[in-house]
């Protein structure tokens, strides 16, 4: 099973709103075949794992066991029903991590597998799999997009000067690593006032991947049209009390001065289908996160080398559970969880 999540997060960045799987067939503890699910639409894990079994060997699958590292489906999407596969090839025995969250899986292909006469074990590894599944699990369990909160901060906790003058805080390595974040999300957001002040691409230029859906605050759209938000290179969702709209990549959502601009955030990411979300500023769009308990994880770089003395305050997290800390040359990155929000 541990080889299964191996596979299934080489999928990352490319299957969501689909959840990284992986799949091998084992034949008298020899694995035979390999798959993991490598692109949303196309084959899942169970397809190319017994599609990538050697011709020679081919006779074996009905004697072997499979192990997935998500419950099978069981419904036409946009393919058909892997319970159906593994029924077809007789394999006896599939060993599944966790339950598939999804309303229209949910047990349903267990349960199918069950009824066929297959030996299904559930269980195994099943906490490593809800981890590496978390934006998909909270998608389902808890209607709204996995949010991660990330920022820099000088080692004195200030992201800016006093004019809100960008200041280069992270290194280029740091950097490098955040378009790798952004790739392995659906989408990204800031507020108006980074996007004038930092005129940010929030692309994953530094690095190979899919670039996030784009999300700006602009609620009487002041923002100047040659920003790079707005050069139509990537979907970019504009949240506005003024208009409501399609203009090629840009979508105007009119928010009907919505106070609550997180609630409706997340009704159009959990609309579109958009199972994350990374929030990168500024102070405090980032705090308003923080002070509703609307988040799942926190990035935080900290420049151990720089003090920008009087300057805008880093966002402060509650309920924060170090996870992780790593340091890139003269840059600290802390990962944190919200202790409220666990699946």
């Amino acid at each position: 099973m541990q080889r299964c999540l191996e596979l299934a997060a080489l999928g990352a960045g490319n299957v969501a709103p689909n959840p990284m799987v992986g799949a091998l067939l084992v034949h008298n503890d020899t694995i035979i075949a390999e798959g993991f699910h490598e692109q949303f639409g196309r084959a899942h894990a169970e397809v190319n794992c017994i599609n990538n079994v050697p011709a020679e060997l081919y006779q074996l699958v009905k004697e072997s066991r499979l192990y997935v590292s998500l419950e099978p489906c069981n419904h036409f999407g946009k393919t058909p029903p892997c319970t159906d596969l593994i029924i077809k090839h007789k394999i006896p025995t599939v060993v599944i991590a966790c339950t598939d969250p999804f309303e229209k899986v949910n047990g349903s292909g267990i349960k199918k597998l069950k009824e066929a006469g297959v030996n299904v074990i559930t269980g195994i590894m099943d906490t490593a799999a809800l981890e590496l599944n978390r934006r998909f699990f909270t998608f389902h369990k808890k209607q709204r997009p996995y949010i991660i909160l990330k920022w820099a901060q000088s080692n004195d906790l200030k992201i800016a000067s006093s004019d809100h003058t960008r200041v280069m805080i992270s290194n280029e390595l740091t950097n490098r690593l955040v378009h790798k974040w952004r790739a392995e999300e659906a989408a990204i957001m800031v507020g108006s006032r980074t996007a004038l002040q930092d005129d940010p691409s929030l692309t994953t230029r530094l690095w190979p991947g899919n670039d996030p859906v784009r999300i700006v605050i602009d609620k009487n759209l002041e923002l100047p049209a040659h920003l790079h938000l707005f050069d139509k290179t990537v979907p970019t969702i504009i949240l506005n009390n003024l208009r409501q709209e399609e203009d090629g990549n840009n979508n105007y959502y009119k928010t009907g001065n919505n106070e609550n601009i997180i609630a409706v955030t997340i009704s159009i990411l959990r609309l579109r289908n958009l199972v994350s979300l990374i929030v990168e500023g500024g102070a405090t769009l980032l705090q308003s996160f923080i002070d509703l308990g609307c988040w799942d994880e926190a990035r935080v770089i900290t420049n151990k080398n720089m003090n920008i003395g009087n300057g805008i305050a880093a966002p402060v997290l509650k309920n924060e559970v170090l996870i992780k800390k790593e340091q890139l040359l003269d840059d600290e990155i802390s990962i944190y969880r919200n202790a409220a929000g666990s699946l």
